[in-house]
């Protein structure tokens, strides 16, 4: 046995999968104890808020209480400007001039001020030059977003006085004003920003990947028990009990899974879908392979010499099959589990893609955000947070699982071995 799993963690193939598989498993056990919470919790207000640290405005103007420092940095200007017109906007003030008649030449959008100058010349809102709608109101935001550009003015805090229910002057902010953010109250760090709900996407993704690995982990326990118990029965048997689990087995081939799965969850409703309930459903009827690949092992294991001593010796079917079958077949028997709990993850993302996964207000899964950023169409908002991570998510524990299996592969089966 401890040779075995020396043999194991020396496959180059299969360490490269458990490390993977494992970091995500780190990921999932440490992330919430650092951000606990309901994952379900809407703590935006709007849609796709993009990833970063976010701070409290309100607290921030409280600047009497925070210790203002002032800073004179010499790129600050530079980086407002930087971060108010991106090389993309500049981009698109450069189509407009050129659309206007203006001299390519002449255009320079690394000289912001020259090139304020030429929009603040040619630019005119009710000018069509034959862009569509879209263009022309992204257009106008640009304007307005350059308007107040080089304003520099002080900005003029008021305070309400209850007393005598007038605005006094409280304080000024000025450019070189800086706080610590340690010292504002309320701050929010949100690595994946949020989701169309507003939640925060990596808490969600955290949780959503619990509760995929859970459906796998089911629907792969399941899949593999019904097909290694209808596997070994078949194969040892034979006769016509091979006949009757052969047929089935060949009945649910001939129907695609995918299709049982989409009429069963259709026909178990929304409200009775939970994740548990799902799983099953994916278990139940994922086992066609796993039987077969059982049954043809079997075939070749019922006639060996030690078998057929034990048959000599009197032994009971039963006890054949545990003891002097299974042995044999327990290195194939975790290899298809793996493979199985692979399948039940990409079957449950592809359920909720349709709309048949676990209903929504119970638990996020991984194929249920993917269904949410499609249809609140999150690549057409370019909110590339709302999917991407989810995509790269399934990928990398398929891939994983999958490298696994192929290492156990390579180190069980002789014909592989190098």
């Amino acid at each position: 046995m401890r040779h075995q799993i020396r043999q194991v963690f020396r496959s180059g193939k299969f360490l490269t999968g458990f490390i993977i598989f494992g970091l995500i498993l780190l990921l999932v056990i440490i992330y919430p104890i650092i951000n606990p919470g309901d994952p379900l919790q809407m703590i935006g207000l709007g849609s796709f808020i993009r990833p970063g640290t976010y701070v409290s405005l309100y607290d921030g103007f409280d600047i009497e209480a925070h210790r203002v420092t002032d800073f004179k940095l010499p790129d600050a200007t530079q980086n407002r400007i930087d971060s108010r017109l991106s090389y993309e906007n500049r981009h698109e003030m450069r189509d407009y001039l050129l659309q206007a008649g203006i001299d390519e030449a002449s255009i320079d959008i690394d000289d912001i001020e020259s090139l304020l100058a030429l929009w603040w010349d040619n630019y005119d809102p009710a000018l069509n030059l034959g862009n569509t709608l879209a263009e022309r109101r992204n257009f106008t935001r640009i304007d307005n977003r350059v308007r107040g550009l080089f304003y520099t003015d002080d900005y003029i805090v008021m305070e309400l006085d209850p007393d005598t229910g007038e605005y006094e002057h409280k304080s000024n902010i000025t450019t070189e004003n800086y706080v610590n953010v340690s010292d504002i109250a309320n701050v929010v760090y949100l690595p994946l920003g949020t989701d169309n709900f507003g939640m925060d996407m990596l808490k969600k993704l955290v949780a959503a990947i619990v509760t995929s690995l859970q459906i796998g982990l089911i629907a792969g326990t399941i899949a593999t028990i019904i097909g290694l118990a209808l596997g070994l029965l078949a194969g040892y048997v034979s006769g016509i009990v091979d006949d009757i689990i052969m047929f089935f087995c060949n009945l649910f081939t001939v129907i695609p899974g995918i299709v049982l799965l989409i009429l069963i969850s259709y026909g178990l409703g929304q409200e009775q879908r939970g994740a548990v309930t799902v799983a099953v459903v994916i278990g139940l009827t994922s086992w066609v392979w796993t039987a077969r690949s059982v049954r043809s092992q079997v075939l070749s294991l019922r006639d060996r010499d030690h078998v057929n001593l034990s048959k000599l010796s009197g032994h009971s079917m039963p006890r054949i099959i545990v003891k002097d079958v299974l042995p044999y077949l327990a290195s194939y028997v975790v290899m298809a589990f793996i493979l199985q709990v692979s399948s039940g993850i990409l079957a449950e993302a592809g359920l909720s893609m349709l709309g048949l996964g676990p209903k929504t207000t119970e638990v996020p899964t991984l194929g249920l955000m993917l269904n949410w950023a499609m249809t609140y169409t999150a690549h057409l908002a370019q909110a590339w947070w709302a999917y991407v991570p989810i995509v790269l998510v399934i990928a990398l524990i398929s891939f994983s699982l999958n490298l696994m299996n192929t290492g156990l592969d390579q180190i069980f089966n002789p014909q592989l071995r190098d």
